[in-house]
């Protein structure tokens, strides 16, 4: 609900302003010296008592300036947000890799790298554990003796491709019937359904081998994936470096791949600011997320990780223009 008046949305507004560019508590007398608000010293300081009071601002140390809580975050989020577009040499980029690629794994890692550097924070995707998705084509072939590569697409332009070693003795053309069967059995089913086969006993050799690797492999991609990029930017800002139990929680929240799935792939909140993230290793930070789409089934997330002091506007222009961009990829090669 909004509850301020243009006063205190300015003063608010202000000192977000200040303090995502400075990184230091923000004093009411730079707020009179920057900003043209036509009233005393003593009004400022006035203000600044009620949005703290109200829990929009924080006053860190006894005789510092305030900064924005993560209530006032929110605030200006979703009331004063401007949002800024994102520069077009950003937008050439995203679009050449996303329209020049078709795989979904490769895409992603191309464009996550690149929303890192245009917004210097962490930036991560997630491929969905949708068990309905269904496998497209299935290829094995042959890449020496008794070993094949194991390629199957997914519907949502996922790829992956594994080494499978078969049964000692088995030969090209074993490997060509093995081939045509397992493309026959897979193909257009689900990874639920695929999870499901029961192995007939007519099935013996490269033939059952191979099945019980895309078993495998359809069990592993319904536990989700998740990858990032410029774990360092985030390392690297100051309020992060200030503390060394934020710097230990969030090197232990990265290396649990399960628990970061969930933070970025698993909300459905499409913005968590601080103490709104449930995972308390992450609680010092802003998740911004945006989902992305085949036709409109959700294939993923896109996101960035920074410190709630990050820069609103324009951080969630570039993850909606990323996310945009890869569902306009998937939607192409469906």
């Amino acid at each position: 609900m909004d509850e301020l008046s243009s006063r205190k949305k300015m003063i608010l507004g202000a000192v977000v302003y200040e303090y995502v560019d400075s990184v230091e508590p923000v004093a009411s007398e730079t707020i009179l010296q920057k900003y043209n608000l036509g009233v005393s010293s003593a009004t400022v300081r006035n203000e600044f008592a009620d949005l703290s009071d109200l829990g929009y601002l924080a006053k860190p140390h006894t005789s510092a300036g305030r900064i924005p809580s993560d209530r006032g975050y929110r605030y200006f989020v979703d009331f004063m947000r401007e949002p800024e577009p994102v520069r077009d040499a950003d937008a050439r980029q995203v679009r050449k890799v996303t329209q020049d690629g078709d795989v979904l794994q490769v895409v992603l890692r191309d464009a996550v790298r690149l929303l890192s550097r245009s917004t210097m924070l962490l930036s991560g995707a997630t491929i969905s554990r949708n068990r309905d998705i269904r496998v497209r084509h299935a290829v094995i072939s042959a890449m020496g003796p008794e070993k094949v590569l194991l390629v199957l697409v997914l519907d949502n332009g996922h790829v992956e491709n594994r080494m499978v070693d078969l049964p000692s003795g088995t030969t090209l053309e074993q490997i060509g019937e093995a081939n045509y069967l397992v493309s026959e059995l897979v193909a257009n089913r689900s990874l639920r359904e695929i999870q499901q086969l029961k192995p007939q006993n007519i099935l013996k050799g490269p033939v059952a081998t191979t099945l019980s690797a895309i078993k495998a492999v359809a069990k592993d991609l319904t536990k989700g994936k998740v990858l990032t990029e410029g774990e360092e930017f985030l390392l690297g800002q100051p309020e992060i470096q200030r503390d060394e139990r934020v710097v230990s929680q969030l090197v232990d929240a990265l290396q649990d791949d399960e628990g970061l799935y969930n933070q970025m792939g698993e909300s459905a909140q499409e913005l968590t600011i601080g103490t709104e993230n449930p995972d308390e290793r992450l609680q010092p930070f802003t998740i911004i997320r945006r989902k992305f789409y085949v036709g409109e089934v959700e294939a993923g997330t896109v996101a960035v990780v920074g410190p709630t002091r990050l820069n609103y506007n324009r951080n969630l222009s570039y993850v909606e223009f990323t996310a945009q961009a890869i569902s306009d990829m998937l939607n192409r090669i469906r």
